[in-house]
């Protein structure tokens, strides 16, 4: 049986489809990677499938339970980590802990013991007596991770689980989440706007685009799509019209004030193309990677959040309010 089982999956908000009927299946011990400009569709595909949100139509099944009419045994199977922090920094990090576990029923003998093991697998043993408020943004992260982990959940659901944070704690994060996979075989959906997460962590993904899946696949299946390199040009009144006819140049796409080719033996076909191309201030090539294949299939460029999921569910609710 697979983790997830999702079958046509739409959410509406009166005119506005947020999630444009998806289908997929996500494998147990598998590190799902959603990836998707802004207003794609990823955050409320997660409140769906963590029940927080019901689905207009079509169907999802967690851990064996469907969505709707099983919503106490999904939250039982899931943790959730959020984008927006939702400890309360009031607290130290036991009593965080000690709360959420009460309420997902830890038996009260088992709640220290599970504390402390969660504790240290983050590195966090030595600061859960300190209130939240005085942790760093890692140790915060670390924290509301080792939260969702601390009921053990056949599956957990990270939505953008190192913004903000500065590169070596995104570094040990990733360290934290591909321990989880491998060593108690969990399956990890993660949504992330950071290219080199997806590569470094995900067995497979999705790349989502108003509110529909355009193409699912491994990584590296994903770079064999392109069919050549990169190259990336910038000038006055490139002569595109002309470069598209080259049989070997195979997609062009235009961002911010760049033109990107894929082409299919590069370096014997280069020259050609800055023959014709008219006046090139720079070119580039490099073999395709993730934000290529995204380039390539959204017309893109991938963008930081502007506001976090708490505030994009609030005006979310808002717009179906006024309808």
């Amino acid at each position: 049986m697979d983790a997830i089982d999702i079958k046509d999956l739409v959410k509406k908000y009166g005119e506005l489809t947020a999630v444009n009927g998806i289908s997929l299946k996500i494998r147990r011990g598998e590190i799902f990677g959603l990836l998707g400009p802004n207003g794609a569709g990823k955050t409320t595909t997660l409140m769906m499938l963590s029940t927080l949100l019901k689905p207009t139509s079509g169907r999802a099944t967690v851990n064996g339970f469907d969505v709707v009419s099983q919503p106490a045994r999904v939250r039982e199977s899931i943790g959730m980590v959020f984008q927006d922090p939702s400890s309360d920094e009031l607290l130290t990090g036991y009593e965080n802990l000690k709360l959420h576990a009460l309420m997902y029923d830890v038996p009260m003998n088992m709640i220290d013991s599970k504390i402390d093991d969660i504790l240290k697998l983050v590195d966090l043993i030595d600061r859960k007596n300190d209130i939240v408020k005085r942790y760093s943004g890692g140790m915060r992260r670390r924290m509301e991770i080792a939260r969702g982990l601390l009921h053990n959940p056949a599956i957990l659901f990270l939505d953008e689980p190192t913004i903000g944070l500065d590169p070596q704690t995104r570094e040990h994060i990733w360290d934290y989440i591909k321990n989880l996979a491998k060593n108690m075989n969990m399956t990890i959906i993660l949504t992330t706007h950071y290219m080199e997460e997806a590569e470094r962590l995900c067995d497979r993904i999705a790349i989502i685009d108003n509110g529909k899946i355009i193409v699912l696949n491994t990584l590296e299946n994903l770079k064999h799509i392109m069919k050549g390199d990169v190259v990336t040009m910038r000038g006055k009144d490139l002569n595109i019209e002309k470069i598209k006819k080259l049989p070997f140049v195979d997609k062009i796409s235009r961002s911010d004030g760049y033109v990107r080719l894929s082409v299919k033996n590069s370096s014997k076909n280069l020259q050609k193309i800055l023959c014709i191309a008219g006046k090139v201030d720079s070119v580039e090539v490099h073999s395709p990677d993730l934000n290529d294949v995204f380039l390539h299939y959204t017309g893109k460029e991938i963008r930081d959040e502007e506001g976090g999921s708490i505030e994009r569910m609030r005006a979310i609710a808002t717009a179906k309010r006024s309808k």
